[in-house]
């Protein structure tokens, strides 16, 4: 007999804390029913795409809840509220019952990873994304000084297919011709047939800036994201077997804003638009997982967005360790070592530093005796020294915040 939908109303007072940020084990989210409540985080790097005020219909604690992680924000009624309480496990009951929900959960956080997907590029990087489809010469481009020319003759496809009265039509035509024998592209126009996908290693799969039609669902292998900055293929995340990519595009209909290419002989199944709307009322597990997925991939960029405010360039390392690890659900047990899955090189990319500056900083991390390089991936041989640095100079750092802010009120 299949469990019934149980939601549960709970009250607070004007002035009490509902959730607190940085609590562990949320299990529960809320969509409140009457009343407002304000959302706040101990360091706020950006305001909030929709507002610290949040009021009827609207909901919260779903990041941490969905992710099984950390809360990353506190909430507090301004007024008497009543809130609606959902437990993680009634979830995909809820979808079932109420698929509305479910698609504003789902719309709001795609906007949200966009919006803080462009606020994280310019604190870190710099740099403002390039979402027009005519970036698509600029990535053949890149990836042809690359050699790798799967990748460079897909990206020139489809800018001469998106921009072709482009200012480059006539340079992509002539670079596709000498390249083409080198190139094993594949699904140039996508299909309409075949929703099972095979990309062999080192395909492309979508390049940023081309307008997406399609969602993926990794059924075997695995996928890089990654974004081209300045002469440098930024990598932003590995996905495996049961992750899903691509949903921003065909929920909000704009040019995608990463790569997405196989690491691996990677088996998809694509899921277009019309497909993706049957699929939430008939297959709340699918929408559950993508609920998840993007919550664990906002609970991440809130931690990197925090990270930018510390000051100490080796602070940010060790607060990248740190949420590395949480990410990875991995417990800080003193005597257990570790090995992260990136070098110095990608390190770089994640805390925004210049290769230049980057070289000292890690000359700097490696004289702590509990830390070795070993094939270019980082070691730590005891996990309670990334602990114990971290409080260091989240210590440091507050003690300087409150230096400058008397220095302000003088």
């Amino acid at each position: 007999m299949d469990n019934p939908l149980q939601l549960s109303f709970v009250n607070f007072k004007k002035d009490s804390y509902i959730i607190v940020e940085g609590k562990q084990n949320a299990d529960r989210f809320f969509i409140i029913r009457s009343g407002k409540v304000r959302i706040s985080k101990e360091t706020e790097v950006v305001d909030e795409d929709t507002g610290n005020i949040l009021g009827p219909g609207e909901f919260f604690g779903v990041i941490a809840t969905m992710s099984n992680h950390s809360h990353i924000e506190t909430a507090q009624a301004i007024e008497d509220v009543t809130l609606i309480s959902v437990y993680r496990d009634q979830f995909g009951l809820l979808i079932e019952k109420n698929t509305p929900i479910a698609m504003k959960i789902i719309m709001v956080f795609s906007r949200k990873m966009r919006y803080l997907d462009e606020a994280l590029m310019r604190l870190t990087l710099k740099k403002t994304g390039d979402n027009d489809p005519s970036h698509l010469f600029k990535v053949g481009e890149f990836y042809a000084r690359q050699s790798q020319y799967n990748l460079a003759y897909f990206s020139y496809y489809q800018y001469l297919k998106y921009c072709p009265t482009g200012p480059d039509v006539a340079t992509a035509r002539d670079r596709m011709i000498k390249i083409q024998p080198y190139a094993k592209a594949v699904y140039l126009d996508g299909s309409n047939e075949e929703f099972n996908r095979f990309y062999p290693k080192d395909t492309m799969i979508f390049p940023e800036g081309m307008p997406g039609t399609e969602l993926y669902i990794i059924q075997k292998g695995q996928v890089k994201i990654t974004k081209i900055v300045g002469d440098s293929e930024i990598l932003l995340a590995v996905l495996k077997p049961g992750d899903i990519f691509g949903e921003m595009s065909i929920l909000e209909n704009k040019p995608r804003s990463a790569s997405a290419v196989a690491f691996e002989d990677a088996y998809l199944l694509a899921v277009n638009k019309a497909n993706f709307e049957r699929m939430v009322k008939t297959q709340p597990q699918i929408v559950t997982r993508l609920t998840t997925l993007l919550s664990e991939r906002l609970w991440f960029i809130y931690k990197q967005l925090a990270n930018t405010l510390i000051s100490d360039p080796l602070g940010r390392v060790y607060d990248t360790f740190q949420m590395t690890l949480e990410k990875n659900r991995v417990t800080l047990k003193p005597g257990t070592s570790y090995i992260f899955d990136f070098g110095p090189k990608e390190l770089y990319g994640m805390i925004g530093i210049p290769p230049t500056e980057g070289t000292m900083v890690i000359q700097k991390l490696l004289e702590n005796n509990k830390i070795r390089l070993v094939d270019n991936k980082f070691n730590v041989l005891d996990l309670a020294e990334i602990e114990k640095q971290c409080e260091y100079y989240r210590k440091m750092q507050k003690i300087e915040r409150a230096r400058r802010d008397s220095q302000v009120l003088r």
